[in-house]
């Protein structure tokens, strides 16, 4: 009897937080997984750590998409893209923000994610045709493409677009073997996203956790897109919104220990 397919997943962002452990995350669940990010060191350690294999590509060039896609079409077939690779740049109001910062969000939250489901999509036809079964992309936004919040302009519409897109993708996919998954995170504390926000101001990023009760951490959401990965193949998890109890939503945060009221 021939053995179950070794499913294969590609991870972007996969250097740090969320897509490092979501690479750990669907290691352990017996997943072959390409981490996908700009420094190779830091993806050379992952695969170190885990035997997963890795792809150097700055998601933001279309060359370096293209070559990830030849690489992937050249390695094995291709069963699932994570589309993690993203981030926030400042807190400043719609009219005090740099236009600059909006472009770089709009650039690696929403047209990355864009030219790499163009790229891998074929691939994915591909190998439900070959294999049957079913295939996964799974887009990794924000609650902060769902509601908006003071300071959060150009964060909040990037991934208002991204959340839009994926339900789109959604849409023009209906009739196809292909699950479309959106997993928004809340506030998760992971080493580099408010650091990136900020312009590496490690005080101030620090802040931003300081006294929240038990925020998320990178393995919480990782868990949920792992979960999501691995129901059957007819059960489609299309939104996970995830957030610690301590934040109702991106901007109401408590503060202190959590405590019923009496």
């Amino acid at each position: 009897m021939a053995g179950a397919v070794v499913r294969r997943a590609v991870v972007t962002g996969a250097s740090s937080g969320i897509g490092a452990a979501t690479v750990r995350g669907l290691r352990a669940a017996g997943w072959d997984v390409v981490g996908v990010a700009r420094r190779e060191d830091r993806l050379a350690a992952l695969a170190a750590e885990t035997g997963a294999s890795f792809f150097v590509a700055d998601l933001t060039k279309q060359a370096d998409v293209d070559a990830l896609a030849a690489h992937l079409a050249a390695t094995g077939p291709l069963h699932a893209v994570v589309n993690n690779a993203g981030g926030a740049k400042g807190l400043a109001s719609v009219e005090g923000s740099e236009a600059d910062d909006w472009q770089w969000m709009f650039e690696i939250n929403v047209v990355a994610v864009k030219r790499v489901i163009t790229a891998l999509l074929p691939q994915l036809r591909a190998t439900v045709l070959a294999d049957g079964g079913s295939a996964d992309i799974l887009n990794v936004t924000s609650i902060a493409g769902h509601v908006a919040y003071a300071g959060g302009g150009g964060y909040n519409a990037a991934k208002f677009a991204a959340h839009a897109m994926t339900a789109v993708l959604r849409l023009e996919l209906n009739g196809e073997p292909i699950r479309v998954i959106e997993v928004a995170p809340g506030m998760v504390h992971t080493e580099e996203f408010s650091l990136v926000r900020f312009g590496g101001d490690q005080a101030r990023a620090d802040a931003v956790y300081a006294d929240v009760p038990d925020p998320l951490v990178a393995d919480d959401v990782a868990d949920e897109i792992v979960h999501a990965l691995t129901r059957p193949p007819h059960v489609d998890l299309d939104l996970i919104v995830i957030k610690p109890v301590a934040q109702s939503a991106p901007h109401l945060v408590a503060k202190g220990a959590l405590a019923p009221r009496v």
